[in-house]
């Protein structure tokens, strides 16, 4: 609890903005009564007491995440959503080989996408989302063992990496970017896992791949407001679990066959 101290501490000299005045319980070192902050055992140690997690979401803070935040080795959560912190994510938070989640979401974080969320080995949820980064994203994230990742409503672009089929994710929601280029064929290989797919709101072009028909447990797919064209593929038949289908502000063309208004659950077209 000693390095947490001097990580808390340290994030706190670099918070301007408190409203809510969270950081004013932040005194002392009994690191674990501090608002925000969550205690539990160790995991190497059980009879150690350490900083399992951080929730600050909605707090309104503004500031920036200062390098010290990679002393928190043993976070297993860290939510931060709904602030206005700025600058990037530092390159320590690789120390922190137990983050199962992370939540920037909704600040003020720029920069390219910050790739020291690829050497995360325990991430599971990445949410990146409504902030002002900008590239492309890297293919290396596409190969981590991802259950959801949201990185819309920033300013990526280029084509999607090809190996996007290769994430065991359930939801994965790239809307409101700048992405262009073909929707990779590879997400076929997603089919054991996806649930939810969200390209609303880019520029991809090109035809439907074919392949979106093995998704048969995908229930949300959305590619609206692009530059899709030539005509739906008749394998999306095989999507049996469509409820919801957005391929509208495209610039698609042909006949609307049975199979897919007939499809079981389908209830938005």
């Amino acid at each position: 609890l000693a390095r947490a101290f001097v990580a808390l501490q340290a994030w706190k000299r670099m918070i301007f903005r408190d409203p809510l005045n969270i950081t004013g319980s932040w005194v002392g070192s009994e690191v674990c009564n501090y608002r925000g902050v969550f205690c539990g055992p160790s995991l190497h140690d059980p009879t150690l007491r350490v900083v399992s997690g951080i929730d600050l979401n909605h707090a309104n803070l503004g500031g920036q995440l200062p390098s010290e935040l990679g002393l928190l080795t043993e976070l297993g959560i860290f939510h931060v959503n709904s602030n206005e912190f700025t600058g990037g994510l530092p390159e320590s938070l690789k120390n922190l080989v137990l983050l199962g989640e992370l939540d920037v979401s909704n600040n003020k974080l720029s920069g390219v996408f910050p790739a020291v969320t690829l050497q995360l080995p325990s991430l599971i949820y990445l949410d990146i989302r409504f902030n002002r980064f900008y590239g492309s994203i890297p293919a290396e994230i596409f190969d981590k063992k991802l259950d959801a990742l949201f990185v819309n409503n920033n300013n990526f672009g280029n084509p999607i990496p090809a190996n996007f089929g290769n994430s065991p994710v359930s939801v994965v929601v790239l809307a409101n970017n700048q992405f262009t280029g073909d929707i990779p064929n590879s997400l076929g290989s997603m089919s054991r896992t996806l649930n939810e797919i969200v390209f609303l709101n880019n520029s991809l072009a090109g035809a439907l791949p074919s392949e979106i028909g093995l998704l048969n447990q995908v229930s949300v797919f959305d590619v609206g407001f692009n530059k899709l064209s030539s005509s739906l593929p008749d394998s999306i038949a095989n999507m049996v679990e469509l409820v919801e289908f957005n391929v509208g502000n495209n610039l698609l063309s042909g006949i609307l066959t049975d199979n897919v208004c007939n499809l079981p659950k389908i209830r938005n077209l």
